[in-house]
């Protein structure tokens, strides 16, 4: 008898001296007989409450009580549990748990401790070259406010009409016992009330009427209800720790990143110092040499990911940035996801490409018609990788326009946006930004915005032997068969004697000509002067 009394003391002191993690809460957490019936029945309890329309099941808590058949299953009282059990049992019971807390505490004591980095406002997991963004255990972590979660939860039922506070959770970003919380708050209220429990604890959420018409008013201002957004001050910080300033990548990774590319040792060298630089590069010279492609490849020597926010929050306004057109997402293992804070996403370094069709208003902020939702501009989506400015000097916009925006944010490394409210807010212009252009420098940009771009790099025509060279590994590689005649033929007919300069891209470009045709006419692969001149002419025939 007395061992099932301390049973009963067990559960009761556990029930109330546990949180989730297992862990030894506060020791006087849980004696208050204030706790309300709707606090002692929530879903990760073993018996999950049931809707306001059925009968509630009893918590842990009541278990132990003695119940009649006319008592109603949704009334309790802690009172016939502590009068069952005597004064000795229960210090007795105490004192049983407090050894065990000592055991505790004990054992954690001689556990090896792993080392941390200081205390930040912002808790993030950090690696030995990773920033990651811990998930927050609060709203005051997250750098939220209870209605600004609350409004997106209601725009999202709105939305969805039913669903699982798991999902909510999911679309939310944050953790479910947060969610959970907030959904409390909001049954509270009453704009959202059960459906009816599910299994695991959960239950399906629906708004009231009260909490439909809040939506309406809600969706006039912004139709919003993604993940909830990272205050600007957060986002700041990340780019800073995830900077690409102070990242300098070995020679070897340098090559290995331009492996499947044929350029010259001395270009590397003069790629790897701008790289080095942290500050940008221009690359100039004819079309056709890779130019394009090398600047592509500049972000991959540095070889890591990074983590951005999918929202952020400046001024009350909401900005979206995880782009997933020009971001590539990297998934994380389901042990790290649990740790990491769902607002944000991991990416590989970004590689933001802006051609001719670039103008002033990719640049600044825009804002989505009738959403109340803004697009991080371009530069900003950059952040942390590259930025290339393909083509430069054919874009919409004069070259002025484009200098004369960013001659300051290149100097100081901060970029000022404005927003639709009118505010205008600080963020970091945090890039290696590459110019890539078929024209002069010179007659782009004045001498003071050159000064600014420390690397200029002139991209050459591929010497003969280089070309030669070039073509005959692409010719192996794509099983042609060939005789050195028939290269110097080529070379000597329709570039020597043409004046023709070499290309890099040429190779590549006249072998699929050839493979086209072998394959139409059901050849086997062979270079042949019939083939190269027939290349030649479709190729080269207006150019």
């Amino acid at each position: 008898m007395q061992r099932d009394t301390f049973a009963g003391i067990d559960n009761i002191l556990l029930s109330l001296g546990l949180d989730e993690s297992g862990n030894f809460a506060d020791s006087t957490a849980g004696d208050s007989e204030e706790t309300s019936q709707e606090d002692s029945q929530q879903p990760q309890s073993a018996v999950p409450e049931q809707p306001e329309t059925a009968t509630a099941t009893p918590s842990p808590l009541d278990q132990n009580a003695p119940t009649s058949e006319s008592s109603s299953g949704d009334e309790r009282s802690d009172k016939p549990v502590i009068d069952e059990i005597t004064r000795d049992n229960y210090d007795q019971a105490r004192a049983h748990l407090a050894k065990i807390e000592a055991a505790r505490r004990l054992a954690k004591a001689n556990e090896k401790p792993e080392a941390s980095p200081p205390q930040q406002k912002y808790p993030s997991l950090r690696g030995s070259s990773e920033f990651s963004p811990k998930a927050p255990d609060s709203l005051e972590q997250a750098g939220l406010n209870l209605s600004d979660v609350m409004n997106l939860i209601i725009k999202y039922l709105a939305s969805r009409g039913v669903e699982t506070g798991y999902k909510i959770a999911l679309q939310i970003g944050l953790n479910f016992g947060l969610v959970e919380a907030i959904l409390r708050q909001l049954k509270i209220e009453r704009l959202a009330a059960y459906k009816n429990a599910i299994a695991g604890g959960d239950y399906l959420y629906e708004l009231t009427d009260l909490g439909r018409d809040r939506a309406r008013i809600l969706s006039d201002q912004t139709t919003y209800f993604g993940t909830a957004p990272v205050p600007l001050d957060q986002y700041i910080a990340s780019v800073h720790a995830q900077s690409l300033e102070g990242r300098k990548p070995s020679l070897n990774a340098i090559r290995r990143a331009f492996s499947d590319l044929d350029i010259s040792d001395r270009m590397i060298s003069n790629i790897g110092q701008a790289i080095h630089s942290g500050r940008g590069m221009f690359l100039y010279g004819p079309p056709g040499n890779g130019k394009t492609s090398m600047a592509e490849r500049v972000t991959k020597s540095f070889g890591d990911t990074i983590w951005i926010p999918r929202a952020i929050i400046a001024s009350g306004e909401i900005l979206r940035l995880y782009d997933p057109n020009r971001h590539r997402e990297v998934p994380v293992s389901d042990d790290a996801e649990l740790k990491v804070d769902g607002r944000w996403v991991r990416i590989e370094r970004p590689t933001i490409v802006a051609g001719g069709e670039l103008q002033m208003e990719n640049l600044e902020i825009t804002y989505i018609r009738k959403t109340g939702v803004g697009e991080a501009p371009l530069q900003m989506k950059a952040n942390c990788g590259t930025l290339l400015i393909d083509d430069f000097g054919r874009q919409r916009m004069s070259t002025d326009e484009l200098l004369n925006r960013w001659i300051v944010p290149l100097e100081q490394r901060h970029d000022y946006l404005h927003l639709e409210s009118g505010r205008t807010i600080q963020v970091p212009f945090d890039q290696l930004i590459i110019f890539s252009s078929n024209l002069e420098p010179r007659d782009l940009v004045d001498d003071a915005f050159l000064r600014r771009i420390p690397y200029k790099i002139e991209v050459k025509d591929a010497s003969e032997d280089e070309f030669r060279a070039l073509f005959c590994k692409q010719a192996t590689q794509q099983k042609f068969s060939y005789t050195n005649e028939v290269i110097d033929y080529m070379i000597i007919e329709h570039y020597v004697q043409a004046n023709r300069p070499f290309r890099f891209c040429h190779p590549r470009d006249l072998l699929r000509q050839i493979l086209n045709r072998c394959s139409l006419h059901n050849l086997p692969r062979e270079i042949t002067k019939d083939s190269i001149d027939q290349a030649v002419e479709n190729y080269f025939s207006i150019m």
